[in-house]
């Protein structure tokens, strides 16, 4: 597809263990257009995070290749795939992985002066502004509840301008008030950045608000 920003062909997952061999995925085939919103869903242990970590090269096939905008991951090596996930993929996750020596702002900024990016701070100060946290830029992680330091995960997360989001459970450690507010934050993020989401979730009705959505069982794919 020639709008694809993912393509996944024939991808597969096996871990070895005292035990034997483990497939954790097994011949998994979809495409994700630019823009679209997907979910991947599925009980626990059917593979989806894993897959997640194949799309944005963390891990790598035991077969089959992804393609992430353009790039097979596979032909990368480690600094290789780092520097796709660092121009083209942003991360939210359900622990919010936030430097606790770090403020918000300097949280923010971190990943924009790794990639040598003119203006980090303001670039940080306006994205924090947008998430509701302009009073709370030189606040440590823990001076922010669980919901102000997701909308810092989510800052950090939007600052480069990626062209696809991925999300694993990332109303997980919310209570049901604050994970709606950051659940309408994050679609609220995405379409006015025409970014590409794709969200891991065992959650139905988070899922129902994505436009299509990816079904797993046991490491396989059951629909689209």
């Amino acid at each position: 597809m020639k709008n694809a920003v993912l393509v996944a062909e024939n991808l597969g997952k096996t871990f070895s263990g005292p035990a034997g061999s483990l497939t954790v995925l097994d011949d998994i085939n979809f495409t994700i257009a630019r823009g679209e919103t997907v979910a991947i869903i599925g009980a626990s242990g059917s593979g989806k995070s894993t897959l997640l970590g194949l799309m944005a090269g963390l891990e790598v096939p035991s077969h089959g290749r992804c393609l992430l905008n353009g790039q097979d991951l596979g032909l990368l090596d480690e600094d290789g795939r780092a520097a796709v996930r660092r121009d083209s993929v942003g991360f939210v996750f359900q622990q919010f992985h936030l430097l606790p020596a770090f403020t918000a702002l300097e949280n923010v900024m971190l990943p924009l002066e790794l990639a040598g990016r003119p203006g980090a701070r303001e670039t940080a100060q306006r994205i924090l502004q947008s998430v509701g946290l302009g009073e709370r830029l030189m606040h440590y992680p823990r001076q922010l509840s669980g919901g102000e330091q997701q909308r810092v995960a989510l800052a950090r997360a939007y600052c480069g301008a990626p062209a696809i989001l991925m999300a694993d459970e990332p109303t997980g450690n919310l209570d049901a008030a604050t994970a709606t507010q950051i659940v309408d934050l994050l679609f609220e993020l995405n379409e006015r950045n025409a970014t590409t989401l794709v969200l891991v979730t065992h959650d139905e009705r988070l899922a129902a608000r994505c436009a299509r959505r990816i079904r797993l069982d046991a490491g396989r794919l059951l629909n689209e």
